[in-house]
């Protein structure tokens, strides 16, 4: 047979092409197989090394800042995984496996313990003090805003002399006078207004029925001194509400708002 024919045939069919590319492709695909299982080694590692290096899992007596961070976080939402990424900025699953060994470091649940004592107190304070001011309110004396009273004065004539009567003794006449105390000698926090009108100053405090309707649903914390007091201002309410029914009854009465608040602190009591 003729080589030359023979190198033709071979080169136009491209005989043992499909081989020569069978055997590239073999070798490309195993070579990527290698680098992706080298990859995929490399990132497993990286992973494990991530979730070692977020958080080293060494008990000392000193908590870190990101330690402190973190129970305050935590405290917030009630979630380890989600206070661990605040503080710590790492994917879900990091944060989920070191927030999780996180609260079981004995440090971490004694700082969780003393913030939570301390927020425990810093709320019963701020109960009392809620307390106290309504206790304030409920409990306002006029007499610790405004001065008031009769005062008496000599009579006397158009040229300035005294004017006497029968028995020749100086006439004695009176005034009331109602006056406001100076804002050093009063609790300004227990006044919603002050306004000056045509019959002269008012003060208006604040509203004390709401105040004992406050105080009736906490009694119970109270004072003994303070459940005293509320039981004689009730009464003092009940008293108010029968004159208040009656004036309305007779036709004498329009608004009604204090009616209402009266027979709300009733319902309160019963």
């Amino acid at each position: 047979m003729d080589e030359k024919k023979v190198a033709v045939w071979k080169s136009r069919d491209k005989w043992g092409q499909d081989n020569k590319e069978n055997v590239v492709q073999q070798k490309k695909s195993k070579t990527k197989n290698v680098v992706q299982q080298k990859n995929n080694k490399q990132k497993k590692q990286q992973k494990k090394q991530n979730i070692e290096e977020q958080e080293p899992l060494i008990e000392s007596d000193e908590l870190t800042d990101k330690q402190r961070l973190f129970c305050i976080h935590y405290l917030k939402y009630y979630n380890a995984t989600k206070a661990y990424q605040k503080v710590y900025e790492c994917s879900y699953e990091v944060a989920s496996t070191n927030g999780s060994r996180l609260l079981r470091n004995a440090r971490i649940k004694a700082e969780l313990n003393r913030i939570k004592a301390e927020r425990a107190a810093a709320l019963n304070l701020e109960v009392e003090a809620i307390l106290q001011k309504y206790m304030d309110i409920a409990f306002a004396d006029i007499t610790d805003f405004v001065d008031f009273g009769q005062k008496e004065y000599e009579e006397k004539h158009m040229d300035g002399s005294p004017v006497l009567d029968e028995n020749g003794d100086i006439v004695i006449g009176s005034y009331s006078f109602v006056g406001l105390k100076n804002a050093d000698e009063v609790d300004g926090t227990l006044i919603t207004e002050v306004k000056k009108g045509k019959d002269g100053v008012s003060v208006k405090l604040a509203d004390k029925m709401k105040a004992l309707e406050m105080l009736t649903k906490f009694a119970s914390a109270l004072p003994e001194y303070a459940r005293y007091k509320l039981q004689e201002e009730k009464l003092k309410a009940e008293t108010e509400l029968a004159q208040e029914r009656v004036k309305l009854i007779k036709g004498q009465k329009k608004d009604t708002s204090l009616l209402e608040a009266l027979i709300n602190v009733r319902s309160e009591k019963e």
